[in-house]
């Protein structure tokens, strides 16, 4: 069978346990209804003997949740076989859940317990008491985040609910841990009051080292991470926001290098007004772009437009199309560099990329479909990126906020602010020398082990150069308090 990126998902892969007779040929019987299925057998493992027959496990590689389910009903149904199990191997990677706490040191004498905690422990507390400042060094401030969210605007899924969303943010407490060696932990309110999430972020904030704010729908995330950024002295980071529009301009530099264009000669259509869509637009102003239009499903946004407008779409009228145009999608295409897609699939056509400028940007990140394949895209636009990992180009978000907070965290700094995100976009393009870069490799992959100490490092030094670190070198090893 074909296994390429058109048919099969690492996200849909089950694990049949069956037990089959020991007789010659059902084997065989097996894996042709599988491949007759469209089923994709990945690997045939031997569990164990029992009298006359052998369990085994076969992986199988599905397009989807329904061609799962034909598979297996289409196994089960050959006669003699027992069909024991079927796994669902997403599934049992979350099983219990996908993180833990663990202590750093054991407890196995009075002396190491008296210490850890009670008598020995009430002598850290009082240092924190009267020098709150050690907090950072005494306990797991300093290297510690956490991931709020409300659970109203989950990827790909919409308003889900906090326990819904627990998953996917235990997903980004794994991404802090393995990318930048950050603690995270997630929080998930039942409320989509902004008034509620606000108090009680700020009354957990002294727990933490930095918030991530994740999967807020707009326009509440924006006056949540308003205020929290006003009423709190550690990092308030918007990740659906900000971390989009770093990734973003990373790629587009690099973009803009390989078709040998200057940024202030550039002009950038923007399709989806949601919480990535502001920043991205402001993000590619502050970084000298010529021209920003945004548009959304009622075409071209403009100061003075009255139709599908609200709050956060007045925002980016006010920074956007100073020429105040007016039109489609295609007419906003015409004549541009760039274009950024943060809205829903299918929704860019390859007429609008024919309007644009020579070598044609495609930046097609909804997820999990594009506004427009890929394949198709390719066909006309110089290049192409997306936020899917079975494509060149993949624009994702982990490869910045580990790093940006790892710089924040390593000089205490109070906020992330514009100069920051600017640092570690800068820093993330820098990754890849002018020698690397081509149509298919503009920005570096998630697994390159440099990115997340170039972002940091860069994100430290501009946190010190705008006077918002608490500290003017990040921490190297572990520190001694004197406190007596």
């Amino acid at each position: 069978m074909n296994s390429s990126h058109e048919e099969y998902s690492p996200s849909y892969t089950l694990a049949l346990r069956l037990e089959i007779p020991n007789s010659p040929g059902m084997l065989g019987r097996i894996t042709t209804q599988i491949g007759e299925a469209g089923g994709n057998i990945g690997a045939v493992d031997i569990v164990e003997a029992v009298d006359d027959a052998l369990v085994r496990d076969i992986t199988v590689n599905v397009r989807d949740e329904a061609h799962g389910k034909k598979v297996a009903r289409m196994v089960r149904d050959i006669e003699g076989l027992k069909l024991i199990s079927v796994s669902d191997k997403v599934f049992l990677l979350h099983l219990g859940g996908k993180i833990s706490v663990q202590p750093k040191m054991k407890i196995e004498t009075r002396e190491a317990l008296s210490r850890a905690y009670t008598p020995g422990v009430a002598r850290v507390c009082q240092a924190i008491h009267e020098y709150p400042r050690t907090a950072f060094n005494l306990t797991i401030k300093s290297n510690t985040v956490a991931v709020v969210t409300d659970g109203t605007a989950v990827l790909g899924l919409g308003d889900i609910g906090p326990e819904a969303s627990l998953p996917v943010m235990e997903g980004k407490a794994m991404l802090f841990k393995e990318f930048g060696d950050i603690d995270a932990f997630p929080i998930c309110l039942d409320t989509k009051d902004p008034d509620e999430i606000v108090a009680v972020v700020k009354a957990i904030a002294p727990t933490f080292g930095g918030i991530n704010l994740e999967d807020i729908s707009a326009p509440r995330c924006f006056e949540i991470e308003r205020r929290l950024r006003e009423e709190i002295d550690i990092p308030v980071f918007h990740d659906d926001q900000h971390g989009t529009a770093v990734v973003v301009l990373a790629a587009a530099i690099n973009a803009a290098k390989v078709v040998h264009k200057e940024m202030g000669d550039m002009k950038a259509v923007i399709l989806g007004t949601g919480a990535a869509g502001y920043s991205c637009a402001n993000m590619l102003i502050n970084a000298g772009f010529r021209e920003v239009i945004c548009c959304d499903s009622a075409g071209i946004i403009f100061e003075g437009r009255k139709e599908n407008m609200n709050s956060s779409k007045e925002r980016v009228a006010k920074i956007t199309n100073k020429k105040k145009i007016q039109g489609s999608v295609l007419e906003a295409c015409s004549g541009a560099d760039l274009f950024l897609g943060l809205s829903r699939p299918n929704t860019l056509s390859i007429d609008a990329i024919k309007k644009m400028e020579r070598d044609p940007i495609v930046f097609a990140l909804a997820n999990p479909d594009p506004e427009i394949d890929p394949r198709e895209a390719a066909k006309v636009a110089r290049i192409v990126a997306t936020g899917r990992s079975d494509f060149p180009n993949q624009i994702n978000n982990v490869l910045c906020f580990p790093g940006i907070f790892r710089g924040a965290l390593d000089v205490r700094a109070r906020e992330i602010n514009e100069e920051m995100k600017l640092a570690a976009a800068k820093a993330l393009a820098g990754t890849l020398r002018i020698g690397e870069l081509s149509e298919e490799y503009i920005i570096p992959s998630v697994f390159n082990k440099s990115v997340v100490r170039h972002v940091a490092d860069a994100v430290a030094k501009a946190a010190v150069k705008t006077d918002v670190a608490r500290r003017n070198r990040p921490m190297k090893g572990r520190e001694e308090v004197t406190i007596y």
